[in-house]
């Protein structure tokens, strides 16, 4: 492979980028819908240092995808099949992190094997296989649309719903259950709302990469700001500017989407991070004066 071919495998599409932008108008729609949602309860992840048990839940619904592509079946709802079964089983076996994280390790393998599985006896285009991994920029169709909306319609709802002793769990466990807090029941329902968002990542960038939207806008929101308010505005716009300008982006070339996403959200946690390192400084420096 050349320069030119790289060039063209990148931006070989830019002649033609109105024609094919309105070819993917849905998928610009879904990334936008799971960069909000995504940014937001990355929020909690990252409060709750679940990063781990999102990349295991991923890893289930690769395989409830994949078995869904193998018997003919809409991908989307093998997607969340397998996502509700591992948030279910990380939610309630897994009460304590280590325990948590024992439960993850167990079930990421496996996941992983039975999509493989899957996969291989699968005997239709390679492209499909690919995707499920990767992700695909043209894979999201007007009918699944409709679901990936309602999808992150629900989790939003969901997740507001129950924001306040969410957030209060997240933060300080043991008080919260000091104070009558339903903890087990909150973790329940974040680990399946958690669960059908991630089945939605999966769609659109893919099982390999979900932590792109599901974990990286909220650390880097993290790095620049502290606020109950200002963490999770910064986390949906940061979300909602990777995964929509991953595919504004990827549309001008051949390439899958999930590279361009992932740049934009490394790049924007980089930024953060020298930002947040910068003004740390000049504060302690103030501080010592």
């Amino acid at each position: 492979m050349n320069w030119a071919d790289i060039g063209d495998a990148l931006f070989g599409g830019v002649a033609d980028y109105g024609a094919i932008l309105a070819l993917v108008q849905n998928s610009v729609w879904a990334g936008a819908v799971l960069g909000l949602v995504g940014g937001l309860i990355g929020v909690f992840v990252m409060q709750r240092d679940m990063a781990f048990a999102v990349h295991g839940i991923s890893e289930l619904s690769f395989a409830g995808a994949a078995a869904a592509l193998l018997i003919g079946v809409d991908v989307v709802t093998g997607s969340i099949v397998g996502s509700v079964v591992a948030a279910a089983i990380i939610g309630g076996l897994g009460a304590r992190a280590r325990d948590r994280n024992s439960i993850i390790g167990v079930l990421m393998p496996f996941g992983l094997g039975l999509g493989i599985l899957f996969l291989s006896l699968y005997d239709g285009r390679s492209a499909n296989r690919f995707s499920l991994l990767t992700g695909q920029i043209v894979s999201v169709q007007s009918g699944q649309l409709g679901w990936l909306i309602a999808i992150g319609a629900f989790v939003l709802l969901g997740l507001l719903f129950i924001w306040r002793p969410l957030r209060f769990d997240s933060l300080d466990p043991q008080a919260a259950a000091a104070r009558g807090v339903p903890t087990t029941a909150v973790s329940l329902a974040f680990m399946l709302l958690l669960g059908l968002i991630v089945a939605v990542a999966v769609h659109i960038i893919g099982a390999l990469l979900v932590m792109a939207l599901l974990v990286t806008p909220a650390a880097a929101a993290m790095k620049v700001a502290s606020g109950p308010v200002s963490v999770p505005l910064l986390a949906a716009v940061f979300g909602v500017a990777s995964a929509v300008g991953g595919i504004l982006l990827a549309v001008m070339g051949t390439l899958p989407v999930s590279p361009y996403i992932t740049t934009i959200s490394f790049v924007i946690y980089l930024v953060c991070r020298v930002v947040g390192s910068r003004r740390g400084r000049v504060v302690r420096a103030v501080t010592a004066r």
